[in-house]
């Protein structure tokens, strides 16, 4: 398959404007200032490698009142860690004494410090966006990223909608030119500009004429998506660990090893995929074993209910807390791709067993998880009538360049 082509309706400009100017502290909650008193400002965005110290060093603020401010805030936030490109702003009184601080932890919360009679006090603040609903579409002309168009947004949620179907589509073996796909989805504005996706609320993904619909219903205070019929999309397993990769090796009696040079079984699937693609979780479970293990090189194998057992080898680094014993959540990264043991190049050895026997997971009959309880049925009814109105009215229109400037999909606000 080519690159993709996609269907654009209305495109709202500016769509991967990054946070991170000024106005991100619009809603900062600052004391109190004292009438008739002057107030200074210093702001700007964190440099590679700069501390506080270095920026108090550069005002020649007082170093006494930074330690002051990192005891108020080390519950909430280490002043240690600041990250390159996040922005800050210090507001000065009388004699440059600090009357706040603020600094963008990330995209949706800043640290907010402010003096009060007491000394400094601090608090995480939440960033305030504005939500609006778009409406995407496309079609496949290469793979899902290249479809949804460049830029880090745009690969985001070509990752939530991955993860939204992970239990019916492998979008690596499953795609095929011309599928076609409709979003209905939060955008997340701020100053009238667009920042970010927000939650996918609904969408359809047709591939080789068969239909497949999502939407999202909020259940026992619990946001999970179900298909048209009320039945939960999630499994007890994903398809796949791995998102945008391709099988380099499938499930085989005798296939002929690249470095033995001998025919023997391959009791697994070989996905190839950069070194370093995160390997998540296939099941709820617990980590049976994490460590290095002879051709398999560095392997997780994590025991599932009913006597199911998956097999991660070949990995570069196991995972953060992934250790015997570990509990382990359908999802969770526990990995990354590598070629250790006996591989010729990166990818991931995935296998599948119950009661220690081989089987293989691509012809697996996986059952659902829990559908939409009776009560809730008429509100479920409602939701996907209004939602499919909304699909509806996603109709991909012309096509246009990847390059552009633009949103990849076709999109319009709702």
């Amino acid at each position: 398959m080519k690159m993709a082509s996609l269907k654009t309706a209305i495109v709202v400009a500016a769509l991967i404007a990054l946070v991170g100017s000024m106005s991100f502290f619009t809603n900062t909650e600052e004391a109190p200032q004292p009438q008739n008193q002057e107030f200074r400002e210093i702001s700007g965005k964190i440099k590679k490698g700069e501390t506080l110290f270095d920026i108090f060093k550069t005002y020649k603020l007082d170093i006494s009142e930074l330690y002051k401010i990192r005891e108020a805030s080390a519950n909430i936030h280490r002043l240690r860690e600041l990250y390159p490109g996040r922005p800050y702003k210090i507001v000065l009184g009388e004699g440059s004494q600090i009357h706040s601080f603020a600094y963008g932890i990330d995209d949706d919360s800043f640290l907010n410090i402010n003096r009060t009679n007491e000394g400094y006090r601090a608090e995480k603040v939440p960033v305030l966006y504005e939500k609006r609903i778009l409406h995407l579409g496309g079609t496949i002309k290469d793979n899902l990223i290249a479809s949804l168009g460049e830029g880090d947004e745009n690969l985001l949620l070509a990752l939530q909608l991955s993860d939204i179907f992970a239990w019916d589509i492998d979008f690596t073996t499953d795609l095929r030119k011309n599928d076609s796909f409709k979003i209905v989805v939060e955008g997340l504005y701020r100053d009238g500009q667009f920042k970010k996706f927000g939650a996918i609320l609904a969408s359809e993904f047709t591939s080789t004429g068969t239909v497949y619909r999502a939407y999202a219903f909020e259940q026992n205070g619990k946001i999970h998506y179900y298909d048209e019929d009320g039945k939960s999309l999630q499994k007890s397993f994903l398809k796949s660990p791995l998102s945008f990769r391709r099988i380099s090796s499938g499930f085989s009696g005798g296939r002929y090893h690249p470095i033995l040079k001998i025919r023997r079984p391959h009791q697994g699937i070989d996905y190839a995929a950069a070194k370093g693609t995160p390997v998540s979780a296939a099941g709820d479970g617990k980590v049976f074993f994490a460590g290095c293990k002879g051709q398999y090189g560095k392997l997780v194998i994590i025991r599932h209910r009913n006597g199911y057992d998956t097999y991660y080898g070949h990995l570069s680094k196991i995972g953060k807390g992934v250790k015997s014993g570990a509990q382990v959540s359908q999802g969770n990264v526990i990995g990354y791709v590598g070629a250790t043991g006996l591989a010729t190049g990166p990818h991931l050895h995935y296998e599948m067993r119950i009661d220690d026997r081989p089987i293989n997971p691509m012809s697996l009959k996986i059952p659902r998880s829990a559908s939409i309880s009776e009560p809730m049925r008429v509100a479920f009814h409602q939701l996907t009538k209004r939602m499919n109105s909304e699909l509806a009215s996603t109709n991909p229109p012309n096509p246009v360049a990847a390059n552009d400037g633009k949103m990849g999909g076709s999109q319009k606000e709702g």
